[in-house]
């Protein structure tokens, strides 16, 4: 058993460091207060291979594998999670095209969004009436001659306005597990249209909006997968998904722990360093212990996917651990910082601010429980 990466996956690692240091790092602060999205910084990822790490070279992609990617992510989130996000989602519909789509939508979007010329995908699941109940969605989607017609609303869409393709999600049929299905909705399609940009608590440089569909007009090309196997792709991708939202709180880890080191090492209190009071270096190093843990918590999954084998319970754990990790990375980190903190000339309330969400999207820490222990009792009862 070996804990260490490989030559090739170190590789994408320091390519994604380097970039998050010298560009994503110096702008995150402002895109944050201004709730800018990072085009140029997408566009840089997507040069360097990162918008696609683990598809195929045939389309564009960097065919570096999950472990390669889930490294990366961690990297690019120590430096901003907001440009993480973005990132991710478009990694995850760019492996969810690849798995399912057919050859001609495979050329027509995956170069496009491993380039960054589409500047995000998106993921449209999420409904006002629906979050983690994915199988209650209310959109419908209408055979009509040789195509579809949408209607119905999408919430907290990441990247909703900015993406080259969205994948939709829509009731075909009445049947809560085989009455849903998936389409690729592009900008302009006619009865597609973007609501509103939500005001968050964080990551405001990741848009995140409702889409809405009126009458929306959709070819039969557009359908990804068969009919009435929407739900499963969703389940799949979302077991993706938690791998990069545990890479992204481990990212968030990492962050908290590095400025709060640096911190302690500064900061004056009773005639020493602050670092040098037990309370302070126990924080650390309880910081130092979960990041590790939720590192290879996260690797693991990642390395069982790129193997082939089954890791929906190792992403919800991987996801769970990390993101309740970084719950308590960001408040030692503001607490540590003292007044400090809770102002925006240091970085860990931009973190605390990022962080809280890591246990709600991608399934909520309760549904990542719901996973696990139905794992575990339907192993216990074979």
């Amino acid at each position: 058993m070996t804990f260490e990466p490989t030559e090739a996956q170190a590789a994408v690692a320091a390519t994604a460091r380097a970039f998050a240091r010298e560009r994503i790092t110096p702008q995150a602060a402002a895109n944050d207060r201004a709730s800018r999205f990072p085009d140029d910084l997408v566009r840089g990822l997507g040069e360097l291979g990162l918008l696609a790490v683990n598809l195929p070279a045939a389309w564009g992609g960097s065919q570096a594998g999950a472990v390669a990617y889930a490294l990366a992510l961690m990297e690019v989130a120590e430096a901003d999670c907001a440009t993480a996000v973005t990132m991710g989602v478009t990694n995850m519909v760019g492996e969810i095209i690849a798995r399912f789509g057919t050859d001609a939508q495979r050329e027509r979007h995956l170069p496009r969004l491993a380039s960054g010329e589409y500047l995000a995908g998106a993921f449209g699941l999420s409904e006002p009436g629906s979050g983690s109940d994915a199988g209650a969605l209310a959109t419908r989607a209408v055979r009509r001659g040789d195509g579809w017609v949408l209607d119905g609303e999408k919430a907290w869409i990441s990247g909703g306005d900015v993406a080259g393709v969205v994948v939709v999600w829509a009731r075909t049929g009445e049947d809560r597990g085989r009455g849903i299905s998936a389409f690729l909705v592009e900008p302009g399609m006619p009865g597609f249209s973007v609501g509103k940009h939500e005001e968050k608590l964080g990551l405001r440089a990741s848009h995140t909006v409702s889409l809405a569909f009126d009458g929306c007009e959709v070819p039969d090309t557009a359908r990804l997968g068969q009919v009435g196997q929407g739900l499963q792709l969703a389940l799949a991708a979302l077991d993706g998904g938690r791998i990069g939202i545990a890479s992204q709180a481990t990212g968030t880890i990492q962050a908290a722990l590095a400025a709060s080191t640096r911190y302690a090492r500064e900061r004056q209190a009773f005639g020493r360093p602050i670092a040098g009071h037990q309370a302070v270096a126990f924080m650390l190093a309880d910081m130092a212990v979960e990041h590790e843990t939720s590192r290879l918590m996260t690797l693991r999954a990642a390395a069982l996917k790129e193997a082939g084998r089954p890791f929906t319970r190792e992403a919800a754990m991987a996801k769970l651990l990390a993101s309740e990790a970084a719950q308590r990375a960001v408040s030692r980190a503001v607490q540590l910082h003292g007044g400090n903190g809770c102002t925006e000339a240091y970085p860990v309330a931009k973190l605390f601010r990022d962080a809280k969400v890591q246990t709600i999207y991608e399934g909520t820490s309760e549904i990542q429980r719901m996973v696990i222990a139905r794992d575990l009792l339907g192993a216990a009862a074979h």
